[in-house]
């Protein structure tokens, strides 16, 4: 890392290349590279507005009268098919990992003998 205050200055080396010596080595960049790190470091340096550009519809109300309501239905199923789903892809994930460790286990248990 950089020392407080120390600063990377391109040097022109060539007539569309610069030298770049910084703490860490120095690197031959084109004008165009060195055009391309300038905008990302002033892309890097703005700072976050909070207001945003588009305004989206809040929905938070509607998924928090969804999950509250009691309809008898787990609250981890609420979300729909896509909950279901991913409930069902886990527990036979769960079941089967388990199924096969408790084989593993087993097969290691007794060895097959040699004759």
């Amino acid at each position: 890392t950089r020392a407080q205050g120390q600063k990377v200055v391109p040097v022109p080396v060539w007539r569309v290349s610069f030298l770049v010596v910084g703490c860490c080595g120095w690197w031959v960049l084109t004008a165009k590279m060195l055009r391309n790190l300038l905008a990302l470091r002033q892309i890097a340096q703005r700072t976050i507005s909070t207001a945003s550009r588009r305004q989206f519809e809040n929905k938070v109300p509607e998924k928090q009268k969804l999950f509250q309501e009691d309809n008898g239905i787990p609250v981890h199923l609420k979300g729909g098919v896509a909950d279901a789903l991913l409930y069902r892809a886990t527990m036979v994930l769960t079941v089967g990992g388990t199924a096969y460790a408790i084989y593993q286990l087993a097969m290691a248990s007794f060895p097959k003998k040699q004759d």
